[in-house]
This record gives C-alpha cells, structure tokens and sequence, in this order.
C-alpha cells in the first residue's frame, strides 16, 4: 500500500537529495562528506517547516522555533548561509576560549558552551567567580560580531540534596551566567535561560568524578534561519 507523502516528509526529501548532490571530499581524511556551509543551506531553506512539525510535539523545539521566525522578522536572518556563519563562530569562541576549561561542541550547525561548576560557581552558589567573568565577557565579545545567534543557557546540577533546591540552584545559575552576557552588551532578547536540576545527567552521580561533570552550565548557541 502506498501512503501520500505529507509536506514535512516531501521537504525532507528535499533536503537529503540537495545534500547527497553536493558533497566533499575531506583533504585529511579522503572521505566523502557534506560541508557545514551546503548543510546550512538546505537547513535554512527547511528549517521553519520542520521547526513547526517538532513544535507540534515538544515544548522546548516549540519555544526555540517562535523565537527564531520572531528574531528574524525583526533583525534580519542567516538563510542559506547558515553553516558557514556557523563554522566563522565556532573558529572564533575556540580560539576566545582555549585553556579556559569551557568545551566548545559542534552538533550541526548548533555550538554548545559547556561550563563546568569548577571554573564558574563555588560549590552550591549561584555567584559567579570573578575569575570565569573575562571568560564570560571573551563569549559576550563574539556574540556582539555574529548577532544573528539566539543563545539557550541552561543550569544542571547532580542530584545530591533534594530535587526542588537542585532545581532551584540550577536556574539560578543559568540566570546568573545570563545576567553577566546581558551585563557584557548582549540583547536580553536573544537570551533564554531554563534550570533542569539533576534531570539531565552526563554521567554518572555515583562517583565524585561523575557529580563533577553533571555540575555545569550549558549555552547553546542556535542560528537564526528561516
């Protein structure tokens, strides 16, 4: 039996046909692959509709997707040259941010900031050490040069003591690395903070090691496309 393709499903198809006719090879490696600058190309053009199909089912994908069509109406977007733009910012946060302890993570064409509780906030505090603010302000710096950015700050913490306090001290500390970009010249409207407590771990809470990793702040840096 054959089953009509919906109008998500069909751009899909689009997109995965666009991107299997312009691939690479990588000089390094001599493998074929698609570059970041064709894949921004081909998310740009689908984004907004395949935004709006994962809206219909989560909450934060809902959240992301209004503020993007938002931010874009009002400031202008990246298009087609997504993963170029991308790739410019990635270059400059790694060299902004090299032996700072913040791990820079390419997924796609997002870059996740991952910020460990050792180098950003004593021990169950939610005020910055005035030593992580130069890094802070080396991020502002970047974001003030690639405006078309939304940046997601998000709080973990590991699950020791209850769950309320570690919820509560997670959206404290988004906040609190919030207020310091905002302080630093980056638009409050580009800025969305969210605590998730101990719910989010990345390794395990049984080892100190592993409570060490799952202490963090997290900005994800998302482009504006449409």
């Amino acid at each position: 039996m054959r089953y009509p393709l919906n109008p998500v499903s069909a751009l899909l198809a689009v997109v995965v046909l666009s991107l299997a006719g312009c691939m690479t090879y990588d000089p390094y490696t001599d493998e074929k692959k698609v570059s970041n600058a064709t894949k921004g190309s081909a998310i740009g053009a689908g984004i907004a509709a395949v935004g709006a199909a994962i809206a219909n089912r989560d909450d934060d994908a809902r959240t992301r997707n209004e503020r993007i069509l938002k931010a874009a109406a009002v400031g202008g977007a990246i298009g087609g040259g997504a993963g170029y733009y991308m790739d410019r910012q990635e270059a400059k946060l790694r060299a902004k941010l090299r032996d700072s302890g913040v791990r820079v993570v390419r997924d796609g064409n997002y870059i996740n900031l991952i910020m460990p509780s050792n180098i950003t906030f004593e021990t169950d505090k939610a005020d910055l050490r005035p030593e992580f603010k130069s890094v802070l302000s080396s991020v502002a710096e970047v974001l003030d040069e690639y405006d078309k950015t939304l940046l997601e700050v998000y709080g973990h913490t590991d699950s020791t003591g209850s769950e309320q306090y570690n919820l509560r001290l997670s959206q404290q500390r988004a906040q609190s690395v919030a207020n310091d970009l905002q302080a630093n010249g980056v638009a409050t409207s580009r800025i969305l903070t969210r605590g998730y407590g101990e719910s989010q771990p990345i390794a395990s809470n049984d080892t100190p090691e592993g409570r060490q990793q799952n202490r963090r702040v997290e900005l994800l840096l998302v482009p504006i496309t449409t």
